[in-house]
Parts: structure tokens; C-alpha cells; sequence
């Protein structure tokens, strides 16, 4: 099956010169018929990301995990479980003016001691193209105290690109991270901590920041979620959204992420994920 290109440059071929100037630019409608698919795809994902939105506000927090939304958690998955998410990020918006979707699994694996390994992988669409990446990851809990609700634990996540690797760097983050619970029904949880980037990055990257998150029950399997990554950096957002424990195994959240800088830096996130 041949390509529009092709039959564009079989049309201008049997025209005479002064003919084809007169012919309409088929290059400009391709183009404009091509933001018209991917506006009317956007509107369906929007659409999807507001049905998800209601279904998780009239279902009746979330199961701990090892993230809030963004932003690690004083949480580790208990020994010999697994746990596997599908994400799925998109900024509404046409390539050229900075749209992407971005498409990724996330592994974890809990070990003995309140230990936990993970990896996440990310393949992102967007104009230009973004390498794709894999992120090892580490978590260990090294203080947990449910009498008085507060948990601590101190971890590490590798990005390192795949493709693209003559423009892209090998990057880390440590950070230290705690929260405090407390005993009242539907009563919220406070995380709080620091991060700190390894490598090399981009002049006016902060490199060093904090993190926040707030996680509040609102049934016995609906949570509002909100977590802030300081900085301005590719990490620093705040997102907010809702998250539903749909069994003892299966959870689903959806959020949406404004940038800490830039006009129109927000995204929205759908995320599936099951333990076994």
C-alpha cells in the first residue's frame, strides 16, 4: 500500500508546469487534516480521563504503595509480593506545540528485611523524539513505629536511556522520605522529605529539593490523593487526583500534574496496578 507522499508526487508528476501551480497545497491540507485526527484523538482521551475520574469518585482509599502519585512513599512491599502497574501520561496538545503521550510499566518487587526492588520503562511519543528509558530502583524502610504512626525510609532510582544515548545522560536520585498517620477513622496521611539528582543536567536544573504528599481516605477504598516535587527540574509538579483499591489485589488512579514552571507544563496520568 503506498504512502499519501507517493501519489502527491505521482499527481505533480503527470502535470504540466504551469499546471501544478495552480493546484491546491495537498501538503498544508495533509498537515491540517493531521491536527484534526489528533485533536479529535485528545478529545477522547479526555473524555476517557473524566469517566475514569467519576467512576473512582462514585466508587467507593487506595492500598499503600510505593509511590503517593509522583513522589515516593514511606511504604515497602511486603516480602515475595509483586506488584505491576501499567502508566499512561499525556499532555493535551499537538507534537509540535509539545504534546506527548507517554506509555510505561512498573515493577515492584518486595524483599526481606523492609526492602524492595523496582524497575519502571517508559516510552514516550512526542516531536522530537524522547529516548526511551529504564528506571532501577531501590526502597528500604529502616524505621517503622505504627504506635505513633510514623514510618521513614531512604532510597535510590537510576534513569538511564536506552535509545538515544548520544543526547540523553545517566541520571539518579537519592532521597529520604517519612510520614506520620494517624488513628482516626478516615484520618490522613502526611509525607514529607528530600531528594537529591545525580549526574549531569541542564544549566538552571535544581538539583536539590523537597518533597510533600497528602493522602486522605474518603471511603473504605476511595483516597484523594495530592503529592509536590519541588524545583525546577522534570520531577517538579504537583499532581492531584483519586485512587481506588477495586480489590485486595487490584487498585486504578487517575491524577493530573501542573508543572512547578511554564505555562501549560500539565499532564494527566491513568495508572492500573495488581500485586501478586
Amino acid at each position: 500500500m503506498h504512502s499519501i507522499d507517493y501519489w502527491i508526487t505521482r499527481l505533480y508528476a503527470n502535470q504540466p508546469r504551469a499546471a501544478i501551480a495552480l493546484l491546491p497545497d495537498l501538503s498544508l491540507a495533509i498537515e491540517l487534516q493531521k491536527e484534526v485526527t489528533l485533536v479529535k484523538i485528545n478529545q477522547r482521551i479526555i473524555q476517557l480521563g473524566m469517566l475514569v475520574t467519576c467512576l473512582l469518585t462514585v466508587t467507593t482509599g487506595a492500598a499503600a504503595q510505593s509511590t503517593v502519585f509522583n513522589i515516593p512513599s514511606s511504604d515497602v512491599l511486603e516480602a515475595r509480593k509483586v506488584y505491576v502497574e501499567a502508566e499512561f501520561i499525556t499532555h493535551f496538545a499537538s507534537y509540535q506545540n509539545g504534546g506527548y503521550q507517554t506509555y510505561g510499566p512498573h515493577v515492584v518487587v518486595g524483599l526481606p528485611g523492609n526492602t524492595e526492588v523496582g524497575i519502571n520503562a517508559f516510552y514516550t511519543r512526542a516531536s522530537p523524539a524522547e529516548p526511551v528509558t529504564i528506571e532501577p530502583n531501590f526502597k528500604w524502610q529502616f524505621y517503622n513505629n505504627e504506635k505513633i504512626g510514623v514510618t521513614l525510609a531512604a532510597g535510590v532510582l537510576v534513569s538511564i536511556p536506552v535509545t538515544r544515548r548520544r543526547s540523553s545522560n545517566t541520571t539518579g536520585m537519592v532521597y529520604l522520605v517519612g510520614s506520620k498517620g494517624f488513628e482516626a477513622s478516615h484520618a490522613p496521611r502526611l509525607t514529607f522529605g528530600g531528594y537529591r539528582l545525580v549526574g549531569s543536567f541542564e544549566d538552571g536544573t535544581d538539583k536539590t529539593g523537597v518533597l510533600a504528599g497528602y493522602e486522605q481516605p474518603v471511603t473504605k477504598r476511595l483516597s484523594f490523593l495530592l503529592d509536590w516535587f519541588s524545583g525546577n527540574n522534570d520531577l517538579g509538579y504537583v499532581t492531584a487526583g483519586t485512587g481506588l483499591t477495586i480489590s485486595p489485589k487490584d487498585s486504578i488512579y487517575a491524577g493530573y500534574s501542573f508543572g512547578n514552571q511554564g505555562r501549560g507544563n500539565n499532564s494527566l496520568g491513568i495508572y492500573y496496578g495488581r500485586t501478586f
